[in-house]
Protein backbone atom coordinates (compact mmCIF):
# COMPACT_ATOMS: atom_id res chain seq x y z
CA UNK A 1 0.00 0.00 0.00
CA UNK A 2 1.02 3.77 -0.55
CA UNK A 3 0.29 6.80 1.24
CA UNK A 4 0.99 10.21 -0.84
CA UNK A 5 2.20 12.19 2.04
CA UNK A 6 4.90 15.33 1.84
CA UNK A 7 5.45 15.43 -2.03
CA UNK A 8 6.25 11.69 -2.57
CA UNK A 9 4.67 8.40 -2.18
CA UNK A 10 5.50 5.87 0.68
CA UNK A 11 5.06 2.19 0.99
CA UNK A 12 3.81 0.81 4.28
CA UNK A 13 2.22 -2.56 5.31
CA UNK A 14 -0.29 -3.30 8.22
CA UNK A 15 0.04 -6.91 10.13
CA UNK A 16 -2.43 -7.81 12.04
CA UNK A 17 -6.33 -6.36 13.12
CA UNK A 18 -6.89 -3.12 14.73
CA UNK A 19 -10.41 -4.32 15.86
CA UNK A 20 -10.63 -8.09 17.52
CA UNK A 21 -13.19 -10.13 18.87
CA UNK A 22 -12.97 -10.73 22.69
CA UNK A 23 -15.96 -13.08 24.04
CA UNK A 24 -19.12 -11.30 23.46
CA UNK A 25 -17.39 -7.76 22.27
CA UNK A 26 -15.04 -6.48 19.91
CA UNK A 27 -11.97 -4.26 21.46
CA UNK A 28 -9.56 -2.46 19.46
CA UNK A 29 -5.60 -3.29 19.45
CA UNK A 30 -3.60 0.14 19.89
CA UNK A 31 -1.72 1.17 16.24
CA UNK A 32 2.39 0.45 16.66
CA UNK A 33 4.77 1.91 14.43
CA UNK A 34 7.71 -0.06 13.43
CA UNK A 35 10.60 2.17 12.70
CA UNK A 36 13.38 0.68 10.33
CA UNK A 37 17.06 0.88 10.93
CA UNK A 38 19.63 2.10 8.00
CA UNK A 39 19.78 4.01 6.44
CA UNK A 40 20.26 2.07 3.47
CA UNK A 41 17.98 -0.69 3.75
CA UNK A 42 14.19 -1.38 3.75
CA UNK A 43 11.67 -2.20 6.66
CA UNK A 44 12.51 -5.93 6.19
CA UNK A 45 14.47 -6.30 8.70
CA UNK A 46 12.40 -4.36 11.41
CA UNK A 47 9.36 -7.84 10.40
CA UNK A 48 12.34 -9.62 12.71
CA UNK A 49 10.78 -11.29 15.38
CA UNK A 50 7.52 -9.01 15.18
CA UNK A 51 5.50 -11.55 14.92
CA UNK A 52 5.01 -12.83 18.73
CA UNK A 53 3.82 -8.60 18.90
CA UNK A 54 1.00 -9.04 16.49
CA UNK A 55 -1.36 -10.55 19.22
CA UNK A 56 -0.86 -7.14 21.12
CA UNK A 57 -1.27 -4.86 18.67
CA UNK A 58 -1.96 -3.41 14.92
CA UNK A 59 1.86 -3.22 13.50
CA UNK A 60 2.24 -0.62 10.61
CA UNK A 61 5.68 -1.11 8.83
CA UNK A 62 6.83 1.84 6.34
CA UNK A 63 9.96 2.10 3.75
CA UNK A 64 11.33 5.29 4.83
CA UNK A 65 11.41 8.08 2.22
CA UNK A 66 13.73 6.86 -0.94
CA UNK A 67 14.01 3.64 0.59
CA UNK A 68 13.22 0.38 -0.58
CA UNK A 69 9.20 0.15 -2.22
CA UNK A 70 8.96 4.07 -1.13
CA UNK A 71 9.64 6.42 -4.46
CA UNK A 72 13.42 7.58 -5.04
CA UNK A 73 13.60 10.94 -3.89
CA UNK A 74 16.85 12.91 -3.96
CA UNK A 75 19.47 12.00 -1.57
CA UNK A 76 19.64 15.54 0.12
CA UNK A 77 16.15 14.89 1.19
CA UNK A 78 16.60 11.09 2.36
CA UNK A 79 17.53 12.30 5.89
CA UNK A 80 16.59 11.94 9.33
CA UNK A 81 14.47 15.32 9.79
CA UNK A 82 12.50 14.26 6.68
CA UNK A 83 11.77 10.80 7.87
CA UNK A 84 10.77 12.39 11.57
CA UNK A 85 7.86 14.50 8.90
CA UNK A 86 6.78 11.69 7.22
CA UNK A 87 6.07 9.22 9.94
CA UNK A 88 3.99 11.97 11.23
CA UNK A 89 2.43 12.68 8.38
CA UNK A 90 1.71 8.92 7.56
CA UNK A 91 0.43 9.05 11.56
CA UNK A 92 -1.84 10.98 10.46
CA UNK A 93 -2.87 10.03 6.84
CA UNK A 94 -4.29 6.80 8.42
CA UNK A 95 -6.21 8.79 10.82
CA UNK A 96 -4.59 7.56 14.02
CA UNK A 97 -4.17 8.98 17.56
CA UNK A 98 -1.40 8.30 19.90
CA UNK A 99 0.43 5.63 18.79
CA UNK A 100 3.29 3.12 20.13
CA UNK A 101 6.56 4.52 18.51
CA UNK A 102 9.32 1.23 18.32
CA UNK A 103 12.47 1.83 16.75
CA UNK A 104 16.04 0.30 16.55
CA UNK A 105 19.15 1.39 15.34
CA UNK A 106 18.68 4.04 13.31
CA UNK A 107 14.86 3.24 13.67
CA UNK A 108 15.34 4.51 16.82
CA UNK A 109 16.71 7.61 15.99
CA UNK A 110 13.75 8.39 13.83
CA UNK A 111 11.46 7.32 16.44
CA UNK A 112 13.05 9.49 19.92
CA UNK A 113 13.29 12.55 17.27
CA UNK A 114 9.57 12.24 16.53
CA UNK A 115 8.63 11.69 19.88
CA UNK A 116 10.66 14.57 20.85
CA UNK A 117 9.03 16.89 18.27
CA UNK A 118 5.50 15.43 18.11
CA UNK A 119 4.62 14.28 22.17
CA UNK A 120 1.27 14.58 21.78
CA UNK A 121 1.41 11.77 18.99
CA UNK A 122 3.13 8.79 20.91
CA UNK A 123 1.17 6.80 23.79
CA UNK A 124 4.51 4.63 24.39
CA UNK A 125 7.98 4.57 23.09
CA UNK A 126 10.16 2.36 22.81
CA UNK A 127 14.04 2.39 21.86
CA UNK A 128 15.93 -0.94 21.58
CA UNK A 129 20.34 -0.82 20.51
CA UNK A 130 20.39 3.08 19.41
CA UNK A 131 22.20 5.79 20.26
CA UNK A 132 21.15 10.05 20.18
CA UNK A 133 24.25 11.06 18.49
CA UNK A 134 26.95 10.92 16.59
CA UNK A 135 29.30 9.32 19.13
CA UNK A 136 28.56 6.07 18.40
CA UNK A 137 30.68 6.29 15.48
CA UNK A 138 33.97 6.72 16.85
CA UNK A 139 32.67 4.41 19.39
CA UNK A 140 31.46 1.52 17.26
CA UNK A 141 34.91 1.67 15.26
CA UNK A 142 37.43 1.36 18.29
CA UNK A 143 35.13 -1.88 19.00
CA UNK A 144 35.53 -3.07 15.92
CA UNK A 145 39.13 -2.50 16.08
CA UNK A 146 39.52 -4.70 19.51
CA UNK A 147 36.56 -7.26 18.83
CA UNK A 148 36.56 -7.83 14.73
CA UNK A 149 38.72 -10.01 12.54
CA UNK A 150 40.91 -7.51 9.74
CA UNK A 151 37.97 -7.77 7.06
CA UNK A 152 35.56 -6.43 9.56
CA UNK A 153 37.71 -3.51 10.22
CA UNK A 154 38.21 -2.71 6.75
CA UNK A 155 34.75 -2.83 6.23
CA UNK A 156 33.55 -0.31 8.83
CA UNK A 157 36.21 1.83 7.74
CA UNK A 158 34.31 1.21 4.16
CA UNK A 159 30.95 1.65 5.47
CA UNK A 160 32.11 5.55 6.75
CA UNK A 161 34.39 6.45 4.18
CA UNK A 162 31.34 6.14 1.62
CA UNK A 163 33.36 3.94 -0.66
CA UNK A 164 30.34 1.02 -0.09
CA UNK A 165 29.46 2.31 -3.67
CA UNK A 166 26.72 -0.65 -5.42
CA UNK A 167 24.00 -2.01 -3.17
CA UNK A 168 25.67 -5.60 -3.45
CA UNK A 169 28.46 -4.19 -1.54
CA UNK A 170 26.45 -2.88 1.17
CA UNK A 171 25.00 -6.00 1.24
CA UNK A 172 28.06 -7.80 1.86
CA UNK A 173 28.71 -5.16 4.16
CA UNK A 174 26.00 -6.75 6.53
CA UNK A 175 27.54 -10.31 5.82
CA UNK A 176 30.76 -9.57 6.66
CA UNK A 177 29.85 -7.65 9.65
CA UNK A 178 26.98 -9.92 10.94
CA UNK A 179 28.81 -11.84 13.90
CA UNK A 180 29.27 -8.43 15.34
CA UNK A 181 25.63 -7.55 14.80
CA UNK A 182 24.01 -10.84 16.30
CA UNK A 183 26.33 -13.22 18.74
CA UNK A 184 24.26 -16.00 17.11
CA UNK A 185 24.42 -14.75 13.92
CA UNK A 186 22.82 -16.95 11.30
CA UNK A 187 22.16 -15.59 7.56
CA UNK A 188 19.32 -17.66 6.84
CA UNK A 189 17.05 -16.76 9.94
CA UNK A 190 14.76 -13.98 9.66
CA UNK A 191 16.24 -11.53 11.44
CA UNK A 192 19.98 -12.57 10.05
CA UNK A 193 18.83 -12.85 6.02
CA UNK A 194 19.64 -9.87 4.36
CA UNK A 195 19.15 -11.40 1.20
CA UNK A 196 15.35 -10.26 0.69
CA UNK A 197 16.21 -6.72 1.91
CA UNK A 198 16.38 -3.82 -0.86
CA UNK A 199 19.53 -1.53 -0.51
CA UNK A 200 20.19 1.31 -1.31
CA UNK A 201 24.11 2.41 -1.05
CA UNK A 202 23.15 6.04 -2.79
CA UNK A 203 21.71 6.61 0.94
CA UNK A 204 24.10 4.95 2.77
CA UNK A 205 26.48 6.63 1.75
CA UNK A 206 25.72 9.64 2.03
CA UNK A 207 24.81 9.43 5.38
CA UNK A 208 27.38 7.85 7.33
CA UNK A 209 30.05 9.09 4.79
CA UNK A 210 32.47 12.10 5.73
CA UNK A 211 30.30 15.14 6.10
CA UNK A 212 27.19 13.04 6.02
CA UNK A 213 24.16 13.78 9.26
CA UNK A 214 24.94 10.33 10.45
CA UNK A 215 28.71 11.66 11.51
CA UNK A 216 26.95 14.90 12.65
CA UNK A 217 23.38 14.45 14.17
CA UNK A 218 22.71 14.97 18.23
CA UNK A 219 19.18 14.74 19.34
CA UNK A 220 20.66 15.17 23.45
CA UNK A 221 19.26 18.31 23.49
CA UNK A 222 15.48 17.53 22.53
CA UNK A 223 15.08 14.32 24.36
CA UNK A 224 13.50 16.05 27.51
CA UNK A 225 10.56 16.97 25.25
CA UNK A 226 9.38 13.53 25.17
CA UNK A 227 6.86 12.78 27.65
CA UNK A 228 5.82 9.43 26.42
CA UNK A 229 6.76 6.84 29.14
CA UNK A 230 9.54 5.30 27.31
CA UNK A 231 11.38 1.65 27.37
CA UNK A 232 14.97 1.45 26.85
CA UNK A 233 16.60 -1.96 25.38
CA UNK A 234 20.13 -2.47 24.84
CA UNK A 235 22.93 -5.71 24.12
CA UNK A 236 25.41 -5.83 26.63
CA UNK A 237 27.63 -6.70 23.19
CA UNK A 238 25.97 -4.15 21.08
CA UNK A 239 29.08 -2.72 19.14
CA UNK A 240 27.82 -0.01 16.90
CA UNK A 241 25.24 1.34 19.92
CA UNK A 242 27.14 0.15 22.84
CA UNK A 243 25.08 -0.18 25.49
CA UNK A 244 26.44 3.53 27.24
CA UNK A 245 24.49 5.30 24.91
CA UNK A 246 21.34 3.81 26.37
CA UNK A 247 22.37 4.12 29.53
CA UNK A 248 22.94 8.11 28.48
CA UNK A 249 19.23 7.99 26.61
CA UNK A 250 17.67 6.83 30.54
CA UNK A 251 18.82 9.31 32.29
CA UNK A 252 18.05 12.06 29.47
CA UNK A 253 14.43 11.04 29.61
CA UNK A 254 12.01 11.67 31.78
CA UNK A 255 9.76 8.60 32.74
CA UNK A 256 12.46 5.94 31.44
CA UNK A 257 13.16 2.18 31.75
CA UNK A 258 16.52 0.77 30.75
CA UNK A 259 16.35 -3.33 30.55
CA UNK A 260 20.12 -4.51 28.84
CA UNK A 261 19.95 -8.10 28.06
CA UNK A 262 23.50 -9.31 29.15
CA UNK A 263 24.12 -11.76 26.05
CA UNK A 264 22.68 -10.14 23.20
CA UNK A 265 24.30 -7.79 20.63
CA UNK A 266 22.94 -5.61 18.43
CA UNK A 267 20.12 -7.76 17.14
CA UNK A 268 18.10 -8.46 20.10
CA UNK A 269 15.26 -9.87 18.33
CA UNK A 270 18.21 -13.06 17.02
CA UNK A 271 19.89 -13.02 20.20
CA UNK A 272 17.15 -13.02 23.08
CA UNK A 273 13.99 -13.53 20.78
CA UNK A 274 11.41 -14.36 23.85
CA UNK A 275 13.34 -11.67 26.04
CA UNK A 276 12.82 -8.83 23.27
CA UNK A 277 9.21 -9.29 22.98
CA UNK A 278 8.19 -10.24 26.33
CA UNK A 279 10.01 -6.80 27.22
CA UNK A 280 7.82 -5.42 24.22
CA UNK A 281 4.86 -6.77 25.25
CA UNK A 282 4.68 -6.15 28.94
CA UNK A 283 5.82 -2.93 28.44
CA UNK A 284 2.69 -2.15 26.83
CA UNK A 285 0.35 -3.87 28.90
CA UNK A 286 1.44 -1.75 32.09
CA UNK A 287 -1.18 0.77 32.87
CA UNK A 288 1.41 3.06 34.01
CA UNK A 289 4.90 3.18 34.23
CA UNK A 290 6.64 2.41 37.49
Amino acid sequence: MFADIRGTRIYFDIDGAGLVRSGDRMIERPAAFLVHGGPGIDHVGARGGSAALRDHMQLVFFDQRGHGRSDREPIDRCTLDETVEDMEALRRHLGLGPIISIGGSYGGMVAMAHAARYPDSVSRLVLFATAAHKGLIDRARAIVAARGSEEQVQMFDRLTSATLDTDAKVEAYFRVMGPLYSRGFDPASPVGSSGRAIYSHEISRRAFGPGGFMQSFDLRGELRNITAPTLILAGRHDFICAPEFSEELHALIGNSVLRIFEDSSHLMAADAPADFTDAIVNFVREPELV
